[in-house]
């Protein structure tokens, strides 16, 4: 084979090679997009109960809209956004005078998250040097798993 063929080749199998590895990216990264553009502004999926563990637990009850209640302190939650899987709000506390942000990450699945909270106000504090925390967020299902039937009689 001369040398100017032997380039030519080089050339298509590397621009061949390009192609392939640019399509595979592309085709790679299709699916998890999809999965994350699944949930974006559909607030549904925060419809339910959800376990709130931030040293305790507590039980949040949320409409197809993601707000709610909680019991503790007279709590209130309340979705401002949806976007993927970056979940923004407000919480707050009557019996307190509390009140605050949050943000959590959920799974792909949408069952559970990471969050974090801070303070927005402490009575007519509005500036408040406390901090926040951070949370875990479990949704509660009545599912029973497979381990947990007991055994036919």
């Amino acid at each position: 084979m001369n040398s100017t063929m032997s380039l030519r080749l080089a050339s298509v199998v590397a621009t061949v090679g390009a192609l392939l590895l640019t399509g595979c990216g592309s085709r790679a990264t299709g699916p998890s997009a999809i999965s994350a553009d699944y949930s974006a502004g559909d607030r549904s999926i925060l419809a339910g109960e959800w376990v709130y563990e931030d040293g305790g637990a507590v039980v949040l009850r949320l409409d197809d809209q993601g707000n709610g209640t909680y019991t503790f302190k007279d709590g209130r939650f309340e979705t401002m956004q949806l976007n993927g899987r970056t979940w923004i709000g407000k919480w707050s506390q009557k019996e307190n005078d509390r009140e605050g942000g949050f943000r959590v990450t959920l799974s792909a699945d949408s069952v559970e998250g990471e969050g974090t909270w801070w303070y927005e106000r402490i009575g007519a504090d509005r500036s408040p040097s406390e901090k926040g925390g951070t949370f875990h967020l479990t949704r509660k299902t009545s599912v029973t798993r497979l381990g947990d039937t007991p055994p036919a009689p």
